[in-house]
């Protein structure tokens, strides 16, 4: 008997028999897909593939306008695609065989959407060096525009080199510290980076801004933009001067007028000669042709103790095509001479003090001689109200003052020079003075002559005109002298004309009168009405 809850014999064994698998429609439409697409990536890979070495250095040659050279060519595929170069060196010019650039490792680093769209995400040079010719001396450089751009380029640890056009002297030397250019390419400007040490004043140079798109056809159309700071450059290198400068900045413009406002700061700024430290501030504008390496100074504020300094010129390559001359215009109309000889003479307090206003050009052309010997300077100046701080230059003036006054006793003489004027022409350390005036109380005084800023001799000679008998200019037997000659003077109607003459040291002056003295007889007489 068959039970009724026990499937039929044949419904049992077709409910047990495995379903055979099957490979689904879709899987194999994805596969298909993929193997489509490798295809054809590999492919366009094959045909288009920027990292061969052939196409490498093509590039390289095209953006250089150089001849290119690679010792050694490593190309990557993952994680990214690109490629390594060692030691490659660009040679611009076909009868130059110094190199132009050369750079110790290229990394290059693309992306694969990025071959598509013809742009290298990452190029890291190290140990670049860019020998940069003579201006005018090598051939120009002619690139193509070339749709590739690159993301950041790298070039930390570089140095730049700029030869001199004087046989035998040492190129000039920039060690690039940090330097990071995004978006370099021809569709805009480029930004960059950059930490410098400039070797001329030595310091620390951070700029960052905007530059390009290069101009081709006229590369001082070339755009620049920026701010930068100046750290801890040392003047002393100009041999005469001294000091830690720092300064910061403003500029924009194009390679050929690039404009430059600023300030500058240094705290203990001193001329050697003279030995004492000054607080020099300055506030300034100027143009810059970077292409021929010229500043232009617009105008320049300097301030230092009580005086204010306006100025202006250029530091520019000159006739003799050696290194740069500085041609700078000073003013100032309110300032202190005692300030002013602070700077330049050792002695504390500086020989005299006063107001000055003065009108100079100065001139300071390169090379190694000291600041003082190599400094020209020409010009004009007035000082009001004139004291001298020496005690034995002093006295040697009161006694002047009260004899051409007619008093035996200099005890409480007025002693203030007025209406000092003249004009000066400084060389090689000697200050030639011309038309040199002055009044003091009872006596104007013109004379002619020079002082040296190297030894303090003076030499200074010309016609003293005095409200008294020329007699009671001097004591003891040269006024029994001078008495003997009073009747050749009577017939002067405003005072007599004495020869005089400033001699010796600044620390030991001696005045004199003499009357044979031709060359102070030479002398036009004051101008100017005496007190």
């Amino acid at each position: 008997m068959v039970s009724p809850a026990a499937p039929p014999p044949a419904k049992l064994k077709k409910a047990a028999s495995p379903r055979k698998p099957r490979l689904g429609r879709t899987a194999l439409i994805v596969i298909l897909l993929t193997v489509c697409v490798l295809c054809t990536a590999a492919v366009l890979v094959t045909r288009f593939w920027p990292f061969t070495r052939a196409s490498v250095t093509e590039a390289l040659e095209e953006a250089g306008d150089s001849r290119v050279q690679i010792r050694a060519f490593h190309s990557t595929y993952f994680p990214y695609p690109g490629c390594t170069l060692d030691r490659v060196i660009f040679v611009h010019g076909a009868n130059d065989s110094r190199p132009l650039i050369t750079i110790e490792k290229l990394r290059i680093q693309g992306t694969y959407l990025g071959i598509l769209g013809h742009r290298i995400s990452r190029v890291t040079a190290e140990g670049m060096r860019v020998m940069i010719p003579p201006f005018g001396s090598g051939e120009p450089f002619h690139t193509n525009p070339s749709p590739v751009t690159v993301g950041e380029l790298v070039a930390n640890g570089a140095t730049i080199e700029f030869a001199s056009g004087e046989p035998g002297k040492l190129p000039l030397r920039f060690d690039v510290t940090e330097a990071l250019v995004r978006s370099v390419g021809w569709n805009g400007p480029l930004t960059y980076n950059v930490k410098v040490h400039n070797p001329e004043p030595p310091g620390e140079v951070t700029a960052a801004g905007k530059f390009g798109v290069w101009n081709e056809n006229e590369p001082e159309r070339t755009p620049v933009s920026g701010e930068y700071k100046f750290e801890n450059a040392d003047l002393s290198i100009y041999r005469g001067i001294a000091g830690l400068l720092s300064s910061t900045g403003k500029f924009s413009g194009n390679l050929g007028h690039i404009d430059i406002t600023g300030k500058t700061e240094t705290p203990d700024f001193v001329v050697v000669s003279g030995g004492h430290s000054v607080r020099l501030t300055t506030e300034f504008s100027a143009f810059v042709d970077a292409i021929h390496g010229d500043t232009f100074l617009k105008r320049v504020d300097a301030h230092f103790r009580k005086t204010h300094v306006v100025a202006s010129g250029s530091i520019a390559g000159s006739a003799n095509h050696r290194g740069k001359t500085a041609l700078i215009d000073l003013s100032a109309s309110n300032g202190r001479i005692d300030d002013i000889l602070a700077l330049f003479v050792e002695k504390t307090p500086p020989p005299m003090s006063g107001a000055i206003s003065l009108r100079a050009r100065a001139e300071l052309p390169s090379g190694k001689r000291p600041f003082l010997e190599k400094l020209k300077v020409a010009g004009t100046f007035g000082i009001g109200s004139g004291e001298f701080s020496e005690p034995s230059t002093q006295e040697g003036v009161n006694k002047l003052s009260a004899g051409a006054r007619g008093e035996k006793d200099d005890a409480d003489p007025e002693t203030v020079l007025t209406d000092l004027s003249g004009r000066v022409a400084l060389n090689s350390g000697m200050a030639k003075f011309g038309d040199l005036s002055f009044g003091v109380p009872g006596a104007a005084a013109r004379m002619q002559g020079t002082y040296s800023l190297l030894n303090y001799k003076i030499d200074l000679r010309g016609q003293l005109q005095v409200d008294t008998k020329i007699s009671n200019t001097s004591s003891g037997a040269k006024a029994l002298l001078l008495k003997m000659m009073d009747p050749f003077f009577k017939k002067r109607k405003k005072g007599e004309m004495l020869p005089v003459r400033i001699s010796g040291t600044y620390q030991q002056p001696l005045f004199g009168l003499d009357v044979t003295d031709k060359k102070a007889q030479q002398v036009a007489a004051p101008s100017h009405t005496t007190r």
